[in-house]
């Protein structure tokens, strides 16, 4: 098992179908303990999915928008005597006024708040449990969505992901001399409860099944959970500031097909 003996935090689980519950379940299939955390309303969501996992792990509080909360969590692992080996960084929102086409009116507000929860809360949670990180050797994984090309309504998270792969380069830079590596999964598009808050959504996933060349179905999170755990584990010891497409090689191909939004030409 690929995470036998280590000890995982995952951030960013809602429902069974989010991605940072795959991680979660793939990292106990391989052998990891799992913490996960959650805040606020969201939080009875996180409690019902931590049932469906085995063994069902705890539920720290953590408001990636709250300064004191990363230090909250930090002391709590702390008294816990819980070093990591890992953590999953799932976390990413935008308000409304954010997305669906209004990147030009987007008050700067809104856009702090997308860039904050969706980026540089990746920089907040790796420096504050830095202390808690295994010294012989960590990884940081952030789940990521393309941020090469501008995507139609996804505005202002579009800008905030090009920031968190900026931020994941930068903490891999810094941070590489402590022997802890910093990747992301650049996911194709899956049905969660995050995705339904972006206006037309639903062309993305026909999108990447007409293009893919490998494929894809947007309800099974199971390839994003195994990547992000082989990145997790030892077998990328020299890996680093990288993003990992799983996307089906959706980002690897030319425009043969039509973008999200537009219909497929008839042959």
């Amino acid at each position: 098992m690929l995470l036998q003996g280590k000890r995982i935090l995952v951030t960013g689980v809602l429902t069974p179908a989010s991605l940072p519950f795959a991680v979660a379940r793939q990292a106990q299939e391989d052998g990891a303990e799992v913490i996960l955390t959650s805040f606020g309303r969201p939080m009875r969501l996180t409690e019902r999915s931590a049932q469906r996992l085995d063994p069902v792990p705890d539920v720290l509080e953590l408001d990636v928008s709250l300064d004191a909360d990363f230090e909250r969590l930090a002391l709590e692992l702390a008294r816990r005597e819980w070093q990591l080996d890992g953590i999953v960084h799932g976390v990413a929102f935008a308000p409304a006024d954010a997305l669906g086409g209004a990147f030009l009116n987007t008050p700067w507000e809104s856009a702090a708040t997308a860039l904050r929860i969706s980026a540089y809360s990746l920089r907040q949670l790796v420096v504050s449990l830095l202390p808690l990180l295994n010294p012989s050797g960590a990884s940081v994984v952030t789940l990521d969505f393309d941020a090469t090309q501008a995507w139609p309504g996804y505005d202002w998270m579009g800008v905030s992901k090009a920031a968190l792969e900026s931020v994941v380069r930068y903490l891999a830079q810094y941070l590489g001399p402590r022997r802890v590596r910093v990747n992301a999964v650049s996911a194709g598009p899956t049905y969660t409860v995050a995705a339904k808050g972006i206006p037309g959504f639903s062309e993305f996933p026909r999108a990447f099944e007409r293009q893919a060349p490998l494929g894809w179905d947007a309800r099974d999170p199971g390839p994003v959970g195994r990547a992000v755990v082989a990145l997790l584990s030892d077998y990328f010891s020299a890996t680093t500031g990288e993003i990992v497409h799983v996307d089906g090689g959706y980002h690897a191909v030319g425009t043969s097909a039509s973008l999200p939004g537009e219909p497929a030409e008839e042959e």
